[in-house]
């Protein structure tokens, strides 16, 4: 069944009301009329059962029939912080991250970072991440939205790992592998997991030592030299395999 993302603060309402680009896809191309049904979602983890009641040019009205909550994604939050990348490739990063299941996507300026947008174009960026994430929850089936975070300088971001658990940078020249004992002196709360990677040149040797210095365990991936963008990819599925949904279940 089709499903289509709605504001929280509207779920109230036994009748709402979609506008603006929804309404082009559920009229003109699916051709839904009064009666189809369709499946809503929040963001916030529920979903719902509605019927649509109503449409025209401008507006889609539907009514509630059922609110639920289907079985909740990864126990552990995983976030990522991936230095700021050329051209559209965080797009793209974006979309990967999502549908990899990650809580959480921070942007960051690293030393040999290239790109480095303005505030003005940096905000039109946001915008445009977080309107990728809700496309991506729609086509991955996810109920719950990502945090999309605003850009931070490096130095933040390792004021920000310490709101976490398990803090992991990921470097070229590492040769220890992902491994789940990487996260033994989190114990039993182990919920919050930061994944940070670096840019096209990688991080510099002192930016590592910096992150050692506060708390963070460097991993490698494997003996090839990766495209930073496809080492983003890499590290965000390994981390979700070894420490959320993807692996095995513990028994």
């Amino acid at each position: 069944m089709r499903r289509f993302y709605i504001e929280p603060s509207v779920t109230t309402q036994p009748v709402l009301t979609i506008k603006g680009p929804e309404v082009h896809h559920i009229k003109n191309v699916l051709r839904l009329k009064p009666g189809d049904h369709i499946n809503l979602f929040d963001g916030t983890g529920y979903e719902y059962e509605a019927v649509v009641a109503a449409l025209d040019a401008q507006k889609v009205e539907v009514e509630i029939r059922r609110k639920f909550q289907p079985a909740s994604s990864s126990g552990v939050q995983i976030i990522v912080a991936q230095s700021f990348l050329k051209e559209k490739k965080m797009d793209d990063l974006v979309r990967k991250i999502c549908e990899l299941g990650m809580a959480g996507w921070l942007p960051f300026f690293s030393q040999r970072a290239i790109a480095r947008p303005d505030k003005k174009r940096l905000a039109g960026r946001t915008q445009r991440w977080n309107r990728i994430a809700t496309e991506s929850l729609k086509q991955c089936r996810r109920i719950d939205m990502p945090q999309i975070y605003e850009a931070h300088t490096f130095e933040e971001v390792l004021d920000f790992s310490r709101t976490c658990d398990l803090k992991i940078v990921f470097w070229e020249n590492e040769t220890t592998a992902l491994s789940r004992e990487m996260g033994s002196n989190a114990g039993d709360s182990l919920n919050k997991v930061l994944v940070m990677v670096g840019p096209e040149g990688g991080f510099t040797a002192q930016e590592i030592e910096m992150a050692r210095e506060n708390g963070f365990v460097v991993a490698g991936l494997g003996p090839r030299i990766l495209r930073a963008e496809t080492a983003a990819a890499a590290a965000a599925a390994l981390a979700q395999y070894v420490f959320g949904d993807m692996g095995p279940r513990d028994s």
